[in-house]
């Protein structure tokens, strides 16, 4: 993960943009350096979200930073990039990765319904879909953009008393069309459950699956037993700390731990 400091018309902006652009390309390269096989940029610093559709200012920095990332960190080493607009702007995110040249999206709520700290927010599939088609886009396109699509999303509360984690990546995956699924634990580097992961494989057995938060170097292996991959954040910081920068020797470190339990 590159998590963004905060940008332009967030309550914590600092003012300074190039600053920002440079610490996420700092992050990316120590990324791509230390082994991690894709990237994926998002406004982790704009909080509190807009539940949906962010301002303009945001979907313009961010194709600033993600296209300096692709142009100047990721093609020389063929490294997919991915966009995350948070908290649900699958529609910006598409449009950045478009302008960009990224390779995929994350949608936190791609179908369905959650109860957030924004509110009630509803999975917008349909538009998601289309959109990415009349971009030029979709699987069969010269440069198709994958939909990495959260089930049991985190910091999210499910609406129905009768909700089933298996139901939603079964719906996400056959009927939303996603691309890939994520499971992740109750909030940002909270552990993700293991029984959760297992029962999305069992239900959608043929589907890319990925966790989503918690990745430690030591959970890691047992979480390959069900997964396909996983999006680490939190533990590749300096200190755990979100805020401060990528460190390289624990990404090398748990990039050693990926290789040696695929073999």
């Amino acid at each position: 993960m590159v998590h963004l400091q905060p940008l332009p018309g967030s309550p914590r902006f600092s003012g300074d943009v190039d600053g920002i652009e440079q610490f996420a390309i700092n992050d990316a390269k120590t990324l791509i350096a230390g082994g991690c096989d894709a990237i994926m940029i998002e406004n982790f610093g704009d909080a509190p979200f807009h539940g949906s559709e962010v301002a303009p200012v945001t979907i313009a920095v961010m194709s600033r930073i993600v296209s300096k990332i692709v142009d100047e960190v990721a093609r020389a080493e063929a490294i997919p990039v991915g966009v995350n607009v948070l908290r649900n702007d699958a529609a910006a995110a598409l449009s950045i990765a478009s302008a960009s040249g990224a390779n995929f999206i994350r949608v936190n709520i791609h179908v369905g319904g959650m109860m957030t700290d924004q509110g009630l927010i509803e999975g917008k599939a349909a538009d998601t879909l289309r959109l990415r088609e009349q971009l030029g886009h979709g699987p069969d396109s010269t440069h198709p953009i994958a939909i990495f699509a959260d089930v049991g999303v985190k910091h999210a509360t499910p609406l129905d008393s009768e909700w089933m984690l298996e139901q939603e990546a079964q719906d996400c995956w056959h009927r939303g069309l996603a691309d890939a699924l994520i499971v992740s634990g109750s909030g940002t580097g909270q552990p993700t459950s293991s029984e959760d992961l297992a029962q999305v494989r069992l239900s959608t057995p043929h589907a890319t699956l990925l966790v989503g938060s918690g990745v430690t170097s030591e959970n890691l292996s047992e979480y390959l037993c069900h997964a396909d991959g996983a999006i680490v954040g939190t533990f590749l910081k300096e200190g755990k700390d979100v805020s401060k920068k990528v460190d390289l020797c624990t990404v090398s470190r748990i990039i050693e731990k990926v290789r040696t339990s695929k073999l």
